[in-house]
């Protein structure tokens, strides 16, 4: 699936989204171990910000700048108008190009959504974004291939390289892997937490 026509889909239930997770707590106890590894550096980049919420306002809060990519145009409105102070930017992880480097990186459940093909070169990507000793914390599916499945009343895409694709990914990129976890067993959900040396 193209990530023009994954935007589309989560424009449709973009403010259903909002409602449900601003204020959620899912992921928060996986970012919260993530933030322990992080230096004293203050940018930030959530790859599938959505809009915006509980995970743009923590890293607010630990006193990051925060950058935001989503593929929804829905999705990045809405994180506009809640956090007025961190960027936003309708753009595609596998074409953007940036001359930034960050401190913190977060994928919390979306690139899962990306094309299988193009899992290592995004990887790749968000390893080449860190600075020296930056944190990258991004979910999974922990087994190999793609899928779709019907949620709304239309049909997601889904992909992966498993769990030891991830990982050999992280480690040719010099990133040493600080946490793993099925986090969510026995669904197939996989968080990884990952420090650039």
């Amino acid at each position: 699936m193209k990530p023009q026509e994954l935007g589309k889909k989560y424009d449709k239930i973009a403010q259903w989204w909002h409602e449900q997770h601003q204020d959620s707590l899912y992921g928060m106890k996986q970012l919260d171990m993530a933030l322990k590894f992080a230096s004293e550096g203050r940018l930030a980049l959530d790859v599938g910000c959505g809009s915006g919420g509980r995970i743009v306002r923590k890293l607010e809060e630990q006193g990051f700048a925060v950058t935001g990519l989503d593929v929804s145009e829905a999705m990045v409105n809405l994180a506009h108008q809640h956090h007025p102070d961190a960027s936003f930017l309708v753009q595609d992880i596998c074409t953007w190009e940036t001359y930034k480097k960050f401190d913190f990186i977060i994928a919390w459940d979306s690139i899962f959504h990306l094309p299988l093909n193009m899992h290592q070169p995004v990887i790749d990507k968000l390893c080449t974004l860190l600075e020296k000793n930056g944190v990258l914390i991004y979910t999974f599916g922990n087994t190999t291939g793609e899928h779709t499945d019907r949620w709304h009343e239309d049909e997601f895409y889904y992909s992966s390289i498993g769990i030891n694709g991830n990982l050999t990914a992280l480690i040719n990129n010099g990133l040493a892997v600080m946490h793993l976890e099925l986090d969510q067993f026995p669904e197939k959900h996989v968080y990884v937490v990952a420090q650039k040396s």
